[in-house]
């Protein structure tokens, strides 16, 4: 499995590049941010980061594009970049057909970590450990990234099993 995992952000959006499957090593297939100029219209700047997502996506080919869901912040205007730069990550994947599934940041420094209150050096160090790098990535954006798309791949298959029985579940209920 291959996963795109996107840290959405206006001024710099980590990504990262993760394949293989839960239970063996992971290895890291390409890893950095996505910037945009601060001084640029708001609609340029997005525009500006669907190109390199794009770009990604295109160098890639990931067969899913994991995001950070934006959760409340205190500060309403950082929180408004966020969601629009996570909202142009999942267009950009639903463009072209690639499942996109949202972690909220707890999910994945737990899953990364085993705790959900790491912090951003911790979830660094690890995923320095499990994709066996030689140093953390840099900035803590692109480690971020690295460390949703270790999350889903992980998580994915139990995920999808409980998505099969809650539809088996439903399709029984309405046979009946």
């Amino acid at each position: 499995m291959r996963v795109l995992g996107v840290d959405p952000g206006l001024t710099r959006c980590g990504v990262g590049v993760v394949e293989g499957v839960a239970g063996r090593p992971l290895t890291m297939r390409g890893v950095g941010v996505v910037r945009t100029p601060t001084d640029a219209q708001l609609a340029h700047r997005l525009v500006a980061l669907e190109q390199g997502l794009d770009q990604w996506l295109d160098d890639h080919r990931p067969e899913y594009v994991a995001v950070e869901r934006v959760f409340s912040q205190h500060n309403v205007r950082t929180v408004m970049g966020t969601a629009q730069a996570s909202a142009v990550a999942m267009l950009c994947a639903a463009r072209r057909g690639i499942p996109v599934a949202l972690h909220t940041p707890s999910e994945v420094k737990a899953a990364v970590t085993g705790t959900g209150r790491a912090d951003k050096a911790q979830v660094g160090a690890m995923v320095t450990r499990l994709l066996r790098l030689d140093a953390p990535p840099k900035p803590a954006d692109a480690a971020d990234a690295l460390a949703l798309a270790i999350c889903h791949i992980w998580r994915a298959p139990a995920q999808n099993r409980l998505q099969q029985a809650v539809a088996l579940h439903t399709s029984k209920g309405r046979s009946a």
